[in-house]
């Protein structure tokens, strides 16, 4: 390493500098893995070493920090970032896990577990925005007026977007594939297991079908013009389908799917609903009349039993 990148590094707030692009979407490609019932990201030594000597293609390499020149001058900091913990030697003992290797030295074989989480100031700001958010969230009831019709038409919006989209992205995949090819737009959209970024990449991808699906392409393309034969043919049901699912749309952006409350009830559809004075003087009322009507009938049947009883005392007499 030139003397003026080793004064560089031997200098932790340097060293920082260095994890913290290392730990960057610009940096070396890592794994995820559990270690110790918690998600961790790993990357093996090799690996490490090779992309700071000679990084990938299209890689900004930061102008404040110096370029290794040498595989030596990288592992000379590779056993540094281990000797001050900034990351630690792991084994693999299953798929997805791993656990902390006894040696702790450097070895481009060996693999390496990411301990410096890097600069924090994101993941802080990203945390409090969610808390913010949940606050926000609970609060709804309380919100002004405005702002719960711009939610709506917000959720309203989302909600045709990603309904298009899944229908453009089926139809152009189906009428592609009747011709002989697989081609997916953003097919990598609905993978869980990517990230928010890594979703959108690539935006197109474009594979020949594999053999012996000509029967189901022939098919599909029958079942498809069928379709498009009765849609034109039977313009009338078609076009009432059109015009059903145009005024839903309508409604949900109008907010009159719920018409057969009143606009008063619309309003308050998110209130709690609390018992006025007028219907807890009624409840008292219909309360009061049934134990006057219980009372009338108790006194009823006490009479008729005292009859009863009178009867049997006269007819005991007699005999």
């Amino acid at each position: 390493m030139a003397p003026a990148a080793k004064e560089f590094y031997e200098d932790q707030k340097n060293l920082n500098k260095l994890c913290n692009f290392l730990r960057s979407t610009d940096g070396p490609a890592v794994r995820e893995a559990i270690m110790m019932d918690k998600r961790v990201y790993y990357i093996k030594g090799e690996k490490l070493v090779n992309f700071m000597v000679e990084p990938k293609k299209g890689t900004k390499w930061p102008k404040e920090l110096p370029r290794f020149s040498s595989r030596p001058e990288a592992i000379t900091v590779c056993k540094e970032l281990c000797n001050i913990q900034y990351i630690h030697r792991s084994e693999k003992v299953a798929k997805g896990e791993l656990e902390v290797a006894r040696v702790r030295d450097f070895d481009e074989s060996a693999y390496f577990t990411w301990i410096y989480e890097g600069d924090m100031t994101n993941k802080n700001l990203m945390t409090t925005a969610l808390i913010i958010g949940f606050l926000c969230c609970t609060c709804f009831p309380i919100w002004p007026n405005f702002l719960k019709v711009f939610v709506w038409y917000m959720s309203v919006s989302l909600l045709i977007f990603i309904f298009f989209l899944v229908t453009l992205r089926a139809v152009v995949f189906l009428f592609v594939w009747i011709i002989g090819y697989e081609m997916w737009f953003l097919p990598n959209l609905f993978d869980e297991s990517l990230g928010f970024c890594e979703s959108f990449i690539p935006v197109i991808s474009c594979e020949k079908t594999k053999d012996g699906q000509l029967m189901y392409r022939v098919g599909v393309f029958v079942a498809f013009s069928s379709f498009c034969y009765w849609a034109v043919t039977q313009p009338s049901e078609f076009d009432g389908f059109v015009k059903g699912q145009g005024d839903f749309i309508k409604d949900l952006y109008a907010g009159t799917l719920l018409s057969d409350i009143s606009q008063k009830d619309k309003e308050n559809i998110d209130k709690p609903k609390m018992p006025s004075l007028e219907d807890l003087l009624k409840k008292l009322d219909s309360e009061d009349e049934e134990e006057k009507e219980l009372s009338e009938e108790e006194a009823a049947e006490a009479l008729l039993n005292s009859l009863v009883e009178d009867s049997e005392d006269i007819d005991d007499e007699e005999e």
